[in-house]
């Protein structure tokens, strides 16, 4: 670099910074042009109401697998009435922090009916 920077009439400093900007420059050309994005940057982000309806939907799931294997004679009743209990009770949180996801949304003024706007109200 010193060469360079004798040829060019640069000092020592400013060589150093512009080989640390040329440094870089090729850094992100080579970042712009040949790392290739990963699949999970990608995928759409999930919504709390996404999550919370497929933790809802993996209850019902649970709850449906828990009653067969049941009646399949897996379980004693009351080892059965615990982990419906459980589940049940896992289901009704989730399910009240869905309605408050749902409330919390910005929601529409609805238009007045017709039937309304007939008789003046």
């Amino acid at each position: 670099m010193s060469l360079l920077a004798t040829f060019l009439g640069i000092s020592s400093a400013d060589g150093a910074v512009l080989g640390a900007c040329l440094a870089l420059a090729i850094a992100t050309i080579l970042f712009i042009f040949y790392i290739q994005p990963d699949a999970s940057d990608l995928a759409p982000r999930r919504s709390k109401l996404d999550q919370l309806l497929e933790q809802r939907d993996t209850i019902y799931d649970n709850l449906r697998d828990l009653r067969f294997e049941f009646r399949s004679g897996k379980y004693a009743e009351g080892d059965y009435e615990a982990m419906k209990t459980t589940l049940e009770n896992d289901a009704a949180l989730v399910l009240a922090e869905i309605d408050q996801v749902t409330e919390s949304q910005v929601r529409r003024p609805r238009a007045p009916s017709a039937e309304a706007e007939r008789s003046g109200r």
